[in-house]
């Protein structure tokens, strides 16, 4: 009887392979540049032309590799990363290295033109090897530019599976996704410099930063651009043996999607839902749900606690115990959010200086024109101030001037000459954060002037926060109203939700939803928060049940209570329109000044906007 198994052949299990580690050109040039990482080097040069389906070049000036090594290195599963142990085992739960199995080059080779150069440190001479859709050419001296370091050509991507080609997207898109995996490797590694040239245009170029928080940052910033480093915070935090670096933007700082989130575990740019679960829970108090902070996050963890032979394309990670890793990002953001105080993003100042523009009235005689003779006014004195006039700190009912309350022209002048031996000492008030407040315009905002500049506060946005932050306080502290059902409500689920839902059974009841299991397919509610009101209990459990599957926390109900705590804020805090005096205002500031978090609403919208007067000068060409 004959067998209905067969072997497959070399050349098709390479293939296999390669529609795994190699999915898109975007692909192949991170395989190449974890390499180039790993043997030291700290240059990388990259070129891709059609959208790296025509051809990719990268060179480094790593190691290299010597003529006993290059025929080894495009041999599936043959690599420098691993070495035996004493007892002769090979350990994958030790993996100090981007790359470890030894798949990427032969896969390129087998479904490529594969052009490998290298030359190490210690010999004079350069080889060369060649891998043409599987088929391995001999080896051959070449010539090298660097003192040391390996050049790899790949060309004509996927010829020998065409089938690929038809699954590939435009030359632009593919360019997208090449500079976008680039700028991950350089946000990942600060200390090694990269060009980045496609179809023959630089896109990217970025010199090696010192190793550290300041030279990481300056590369994050000449990836995401200054406004990041200007208006983001240092996250720094351990726990247990696990560290937790990088830098979040400010709340104010968001963006209409998360594209520009991004974790790396041990230097190697991961994907994983973990990271957008936990910026969802530390944000949930300052943006809107289509509103994302912009963060990126660096975990230094021991490599026996995570396995990152997952996937091929070693984009996926498994932690050991991933509620001690959420956790940690959790708090540490929390931390930073909370020193920002009533911090905002300097992008909300730049945005209202890109509106104002000074505006000169075009002269045009009109020959015959008569001005009207001025109609009587009230005589007045400095000894007895215009009614207009406002003294510091009195308040101020609005900013419009009526023509009849001007005086005139040599009254004016009068008036001009003696301001300055009349005007009130600087008021102490202005070397506040916030100022001193000086007006109120449209009895929205509160102008207030501080010792370099002005401030502009939206009155309603800030007490709306600071409200909010006081029953946030008080339901931290247990003061959480419940309501019992009067008739308890048996919520049917999958038995692992179930079980889900009681390992949180705790911190539910801390937020005043009790519950507790009823058989093993169904939840028993007997209390919910009294803020709820009338609401649809089984809907909201199996909320509950959904998130702690997907982000391992009870998210639907803190963001339930978090946007019924706001919506009571807004209707209890000061409306727009309310005229206040100028105590109700400096107290509203000084309040601000003592609040974290008081630079935003509750949808992340900044409560205030601050003008330096250097900036204020440049529009009346002072500066």
């Amino acid at each position: 009887m004959s067998s209905i198994i067969a072997r497959l052949p070399t050349e098709t299990i390479n293939r296999i392979a390669a529609g795994e580690v190699v999915e898109r050109p975007s692909s192949a040039i991170k395989e190449l540049v974890e390499n180039a990482i790993d043997a030291g080097a700290r240059s990388i040069d990259i070129q891709a032309e059609m959208g790296g389906l025509s051809r990719i070049i990268i060179e480094d000036n790593g190691r290299g590799m010597s003529e006993i090594d290059l025929p080894l290195a495009v041999e599936r599963h043959a690599t420098s990363k691993l070495k035996p142990q004493a007892d002769g085992t090979w350990d994958l739960l030790h993996i100090q290295t981007l790359g470890f199995r030894g798949e990427a080059l032969p896969s390129m080779g087998s479904v490529a033109r594969l052009n490998i150069i290298s030359k190490p440190a210690d010999q004079d001479a350069a080889f060369a090897i060649e891998v043409d859709g599987g088929r391995i050419a001999p080896l051959r001296p070449a010539a090298f530019s660097r003192p040391h370091g390996t050049r790899v050509e790949l060309k004509d991507l996927f010829y020998a599976t065409p089938a690929r080609l038809k699954f590939m997207k435009t030359d632009r898109s593919e360019n997208m996704a090449i500079a976008e995996e680039v700028k991950r490797q350089a946000m990942a590694h600060e200390d090694v410099g990269f060009t980045l040239e496609l179809d023959g245009k630089r896109q990217l170029r970025l010199f090696a930063e010192t190793p550290g928080f300041e030279g990481r940052l300056k590369r994050l910033a000449a990836i995401l651009g200054e406004d990041f480093g200007r208006n983001s915070l240092l996250i720094d935090q351990g726990r247990e043996g696990v560290r937790l670096t990088g830098y979040a933007g400010l709340p104010t700082f968001s963006r209409g999607n998360g594209q520009h989130q991004y974790l790396f575990v041990n230097g190697r740019p991961v994907r994983d839902k973990l990271l957008q679960g936990a910026l969802r829970g530390a944000y949930a108090d300052f943006l809107a749900r289509d509103r994302h902070p912009m963060a990126v996050l660096y975990l230094d963890i021991d490599p026996q606690d995570l396995d990152v032979n997952v996937h091929p394309a070693k984009t996926e990670v498994r932690f050991r115990d991933p509620n001690l890793v959420r956790g940690l990002i959790i708090g540490a953001l929390k931390h930073a959010l909370a020193s920002a105080g009533h911090r905002a993003a300097t992008t909300v100042a730049d945005q209202a200086l890109s509106g104002l523009r000074p505006q000169i009235a075009p002269f045009q005689p009109s020959l015959g024109y008569q001005y009207p003779t001025p109609a009587p006014r009230p005589a007045y004195s400095l000894d007895a101030p215009h009614p207009n006039y406002m003294s510091t700190p009195a308040f101020m009912p609005s900013a419009r001037v009526e023509a009849d309350m001007l005086p005139h022209y040599g009254e004016l002048a009068e008036a001009i000459a003696d301001i300055e031996l009349s005007a009130p000492p600087a008021d102490i008030a202005t070397q506040h954060p916030l100022g001193a407040a000086r007006a109120q315009i449209h009895e929205t905002y509160i102008l207030a002037q501080t010792s370099d500049g002005l401030v502009i506060v939206d009155q309603h946005a800030a007490h709306e926060r600071l409200v909010y932050e006081q029953m946030k306080t008080a339901m931290a502290q247990g003061h959480v109203a419940r309501q019992s059902l009067l008739i308890p409500e048996i919520v049917d689920l999958e038995p692992a939700d179930v079980s889900r839902l009681m390992t949180k059974q705790a911190d539910l009841d801390v937020m005043g939803l009790a519950i507790e299991a009823f058989g093993p397919s169904s939840i028993l509610v007997r209390e919910i928060p009294a803020l709820l009101g009338d609401c649809d209990v089984g809907a909201l459990i199996c909320d509950l049940a959904d998130d702690i599957a997907e982000h391992g926390q009870a998210l639907a109900l803190k963001e339930r209570m978090a946007e019924i705590c706001g919506n009571m804020a807004c209707r209890n805090s000061v409306r727009a329109g309310r005229r206040l005096t100028g105590e109700e205002m400096n107290a509203l500031l000084r309040q601000m000044e003592a609040t974290p978090h008081s630079g935003q609403c509750n949808h992340g919208r900044p409560t205030y906007v601050e003008l330096k007067l250097k900036d204020i000068e440049k529009l009346f060409g002072r500066r």
